[in-house]
């Protein structure tokens, strides 16, 4: 019986890769959970001997210096008469007749077993497969089920979900694969490795197979988009001077691409050239297209794209796939637009400015015209820029550089605390006592915009504003405005 025991201890190790010592650990621990139930007020510990295969079974006494549980401690004195070196925290071990293993307790040992195997086979996946996420690995399709592809990596298993394939892409059993490896995750049912051929990492990884430069650091993968088995966009960067990092990707007649290309079932690659440049960058992006011209509104994270009426397909690409990509590689908003639509809004934006300006800052219609021509499309424009730049606008000295500057900050002044009115009888920043406009437009930078919302503030909110010498006062004026003390 001990041999046929570590001969099963030695084929389970085998089978589930694990180690014999912790086989060997889960049988003695199965049996003293089988045990309890013949020792139940026992503590109990189980020891295979590895050289018959036999396991122990034994009472454990400990030595303590004031027994509690008489059955499973006993006194030092005790202790001494049975062992002359005997001090508290010696163990006891008395061995006890062998149990019987019924129904019910060899199916409770084999529990024990298979949780104890399972547990071990997931921290091996885990200790083996979390360190090389990222990594392109190899296995053999083991079985395909609902479209969902099992991947027999060796020493584990993954999987690849339908979604993780690329389009038109099948498997069969016994298939070989290449994947990239996405993600391990530990569940207590087991050790999930999940791989995937549609993630941008998987092209990641294959150009740094195989392209030197990037493995040597030569040459940067900056960003990739990806649309999984139709086409791909990365950006690349030189680290060196004198190294074409798009000629490096592409490889001596196209070479490294094309193998790339090839293990990706015919996806296109484009190799982009990445600068800091945003418009130079979102140009390459969009390329075969050829950009006519391109605005950048860093403030809102947009570029307008101009483009001929021939090259707007071009530029939009199948299903909009080339702009989407651009945008997702650059991390800019693209509007694209042809040169006409671009004049029409360009026009609008003018007429829009001109009118504001006319309105708004009590100007004539030339001096609008100066304003627009020097590029100003908006009071925001005129508010917060600085005085030299309005001094480039032909016959404007500082002062009345200055004076257009105020009467900007007081038209939007005048439209934000009109916007933030709920209604007529609301009362106004403007309308209380010591108020100035210079201190109303920094609360309106605060977002305090309405005498309720002064009358809500702290004196922590107040803090900073230049002109503004008790700013208790001015929120005791609000308060008393909006009828707390009513």
């Amino acid at each position: 019986m001990g041999v046929d025991m570590m001969q099963v201890a030695d084929a389970v190790a085998r089978e589930k890769s694990v180690d014999r010592e912790l086989v060997i650990d889960a049988m003695e621990q199965a049996i003293k959970t089988a045990a309890r139930r013949t020792y139940s007020h026992k503590t109990l510990d189980a020891k295979m001997d590895q050289a018959s295969g036999e396991i122990g079974l034994f009472h454990v006494r400990t030595v303590v210096e004031e027994v509690e549980d008489e059955e499973n401690e006993l006194t030092l004195a005790e202790a001494v008469e049975m062992q002359a070196d005997a001090e508290i925290g010696t163990e006891f071990r008395e061995a006890l007749a062998p149990i019987e293993l019924g129904r019910i307790a060899a199916q409770t040992a084999k529990q024990v077993i298979n949780q104890k195997i399972r547990e071990a086979e997931r921290n091996r996946v885990v200790a083996e497969y979390e360190p090389r996420v990222g990594e392109i690995i190899t296995g053999i399709v083991k079985r395909v089920e609902r479209g969902n592809v099992y991947v027999d990596l060796g020493r584990g298993e993954a999987v690849m979900y339908r979604e993780d394939l690329l389009p038109r892409e099948s498997y069969r059993q016994g298939d070989r694969v290449r994947a990239y490896l996405r993600e391990v995750r530990n569940q207590p049912k087991g050790a999930l490795v999940f791989v995937s051929r549609a993630d941008a990492g998987m092209v990641l990884k294959l150009f740094e197979q195989e392209v030197p430069e990037i493995q040597d650091n030569l040459v940067t993968i900056q960003a990739i988009s990806r649309d999984p088995g139709s086409r791909s966009k990365i950006a690349v960067i030189s680290m060196e001077p004198g190294i074409d990092p798009v000629g490096a990707c592409v490889g001596m007649r196209g070479a490294r691409v094309q193998a790339i290309v090839n293990e990706l079932h015919g996806e296109r690659v484009d190799i982009i050239e990445w600068t800091e440049n945003p418009a130079e960058f979102v140009v390459n992006a969009l390329s075969p297209a050829e950009i006519e011209r391109v605005l950048v509104d860093e403030e809102n994270n947009t570029i307008e794209v101009a483009v001929n009426e021939e090259n707007l397909a071009i530029a939009i690409g199948k299903r909009g796939q080339n702009v989407r990509l651009a945008s997702e590689l650059t991390g800019w908003h693209i509007e694209l637009m042809t040169t006409g639509q671009e004049a029409e809004k360009r026009a609008e934006e003018t007429t829009s400015a001109k009118e504001s300006f006319i309105s708004s800052l009590d100007v004539d219609e030339d001096f609008a015209n100066l304003l627009v021509a020097e590029g100003f499309l908006s009071l925001d424009d005129l508010a917060y820029c600085e005085i030299s730049d309005l001094q480039v606008v032909e016959g404007l000295d500082e002062t009345l550089a200055q004076e257009i500057q105020k009467r900007a900050r007081n038209s939007l002044l005048d439209q934000a605390l009109q916007a933030a009115k709920k209604d007529e009888d609301e009362v106004s920043l403007l309308d209380l006592p010591n108020m100035t406009r210079e201190i109303a437009s920094q609360l309106a930078e605060r977002k305090v915009l309405t005498a309720e919302a002064l009358a809500d503030a702290s004196l922590a909110d107040m803090q900073g504003i230049e002109g503004l010498e008790k700013p208790e006062d001015l929120i005791i004026a609000a308060r008393e405005a909006c009828g707390w003390f009513a």
